[in-house]
């Protein structure tokens, strides 16, 4: 976790901010409409090298109006290397759960603080695999973890965060 307490985090909108900014950021995104339905989503991807980067995103979706995101991008030294898809996919999976649950964590920190509590779901990773592909041999060892984690799975071609927005960014 400490690879992703100590990276930087980058909105399109509000620019660089510390990831200990970021719950703040989407309270004040649910502030600006209140009685809108809201849904927190964290997923990840990873560019296919021999060292990969590993783009993990924060999705804030103000239902039926488009969103926000923000993200970083992990890089891991020399020697860690990641030889195989297998590899490279549960580390997807494990920095999402990590984010996930240190964001479930001190968001609900900051949004008890609030007078009128928005109508908000965070309860999904999206995982960059499907049943299609070289990763549909994948999809119960993906999905146990994300549910070990008290979160619920999605997965292609529901899972935008990680397979739309995250892939972007790798």
């Amino acid at each position: 976790m400490e690879v992703l307490t100590q990276a930087t985090f980058y909105n399109p909108t509000k620019g660089q901010m510390q990831l200990s900014q970021v719950p703040e950021e989407l309270v004040e995104y649910m502030r600006e409409k209140p009685d809108h339905p809201y849904e927190i989503i964290v997923g990840c991807d990873s560019s296919a090298t021999q060292e990969p980067t590993f783009p993990v995103v924060v999705v804030v979706l103000r239902k039926k109006e488009g969103g926000r995101f923000f993200f970083t991008k992990v890089c891991y030294p020399a020697p860690r290397k990641f030889y195989n898809l297998h590899d490279r996919i549960l580390e997807e999976v494990l920095l999402s759960c990590q984010l996930a649950l240190w964001l479930r964590e001190n968001f609900t920190k900051h949004i008890q603080k609030e007078k009128e509590v928005p109508n908000y779901q965070f309860q999904y990773i999206h995982a960059d695999i499907g049943e299609n592909g070289l990763t549909k041999d994948m999809i119960k060892e993906v999905t146990g973890l994300i549910r070990g984690n008290g979160f619920l799975p999605m997965i292609k071609p529901e899972s935008f965060a990680a397979s739309s927005v995250a892939d972007r960014l790798a």
